[in-house]
């Protein structure tokens, strides 16, 4: 037992780790795509109620967006990618989006939490495997008044209520209004922090004092899992942004895309059969 993990779950956990980090460098996610079903895997090997298992699993996913996605914007700031000014104009609708979607996460039933992320993956993966917002342009301005509390505050429920950085529905609409794929991903790397540290308190306030919870959690946010899968997210991220700089990205596209179908259909039905 390590730090209340057994050495086969942590193995899974790490590994988690390494992927997540990759993929939020890679394509400006935070990388809760992987870690949240790598932990809805490995938690009840930790032990804990199973009622709350999602939670757990998605709270955590968001503590460990944090230094993923504040390593990922430091690798693309320093290449120059990142605008900043988007991030700022953003950031009190990714916040108060982020604060209603943990909410609304923690008063769902585990079944019904799971259900959601299975729908959500599986959209998310459509951006992936069709050509349907690539290279396209609706406007030259990023969008502003109500369109903007809409679009993103809608953006900070649906991720944390999923438990991922935001970054894959972020980079559809800055692509959409003229900017170009690699300052998308690299703007869209910072807005990880800004969801996932609301949503993270909120996880934890929610699930505070709650019975049998897996070992090492406060709240819904497990501890230990979460440390080991920044350690080593952090190790990989400039690795997802290098690749997103020098490589054709089209292949990744396809095996990431595949790989969120299987995902949501797994949740899907963990969700309709639990």
């Amino acid at each position: 037992m390590i730090a209340g993990i057994e050495l086969l779950p942590l193995g899974a956990i790490l590994f988690a780790g390494l992927l997540s980090g990759f993929a939020a460098g890679m394509f400006g996610i935070g990388g809760g795509f992987v870690v949240v079903p790598a932990l809805l895997l490995v938690l009840p090997l930790l032990g804990g109620s199973p009622d709350h298992l999602a939670h757990v699993a998605i709270g955590t996913s968001l503590a460990t967006i944090i230094p993923t996605s504040l390593r990922s914007l430091q690798a693309h700031a320093r290449r120059g990618a990142v605008e900043f000014d988007i991030l700022k104009s953003w950031a009190p609708w990714i916040i108060l989006g982020a604060i209603f979607g943990s909410w609304l996460a923690t008063i769902l039933p585990g079944p019904v939490l799971l259900a959601i992320f299975g729908a959500g993956v599986l959209l998310m993966s459509l951006h992936f495997l069709t050509p349907f917002t690539r290279g396209r342009q609706l406007s030259e301005t990023m969008p502003g008044g109500v369109a903007r509390v809409a679009i993103v505050g809608g953006l900070g429920t649906l991720s944390a209520l999923l438990g991922i950085g935001g970054g894959t529905i972020a980079v559809i609409v800055m692509t959409l209004c003229g900017r170009s794929l690699h300052r998308a991903i690299a703007t869209a790397s910072g807005l990880g922090v800004l969801i996932a540290i609301p949503g993270m308190i909120g996880f934890m306030l929610a699930g505070f004092g709650q019975p049998d919870l897996p070992p090492g959690s406060i709240g819904y946010v497990n501890i230990p899992a979460a440390l080991a899968i920044m350690v080593t997210a952090l190790l990989t991220a400039p690795l997802g942004v290098a690749a997103v700089h020098g490589l054709p990205p089209d292949r990744l596209r396809l095996v990431f895309g595949i790989y969120l179908i299987v995902i949501g259909a797994v949740m899907i039905q963990r969700g309709l059969t639990v």
